[in-house]
């Protein structure tokens, strides 16, 4: 069975939470999964996401896959540099990272088409 780490919409409609979740890639994106490991909320500003970053280490090491997402999201949160610390013998409480800061991003530019 082929495990992805991936995010389940939740919440209402044009308002959407989603629950980082670990679930056999073969279901569908809101169906049965194996166990919530966090959440992400991308409408606050700036946008929330927790993992529970043990239960994330214990799926990596069991093989699953983070979607590019949640792999941009473990980034942010710098997981793999505080698992780095961890796996060298430093004391989970004591690795003390910070969240690097979100993206800047661009505005879109429409193009507009001309008539000729």
């Amino acid at each position: 069975m082929a495990v992805k780490i991936r995010l389940a919409r939740s919440g209402r409609k044009k308002i959407a939470t989603y629950r980082v979740v670990a679930a056999d890639s073969r279901t569908q994106r809101d169906g049965k999964f194996l166990e919530t490991v966090g959440y992400y909320d991308p409408q606050t500003t700036p946008k929330t996401f927790q993992f529970k970053s043990d239960r994330v280490a214990y799926w990596i090491k069991q093989g699953a896959t983070p979607t590019l997402t949640v792999k941009n999201l473990l980034k942010q949160d710098r997981f793999y540099e505080k698992q780095e610390q961890i796996d060298k013998g430093a004391a989970p409480e004591s690795v003390t990272l910070e969240r690097k800061p979100e993206r800047k991003r661009k505005p879109k530019v429409h193009k507009v088409k001309s008539s000729d």
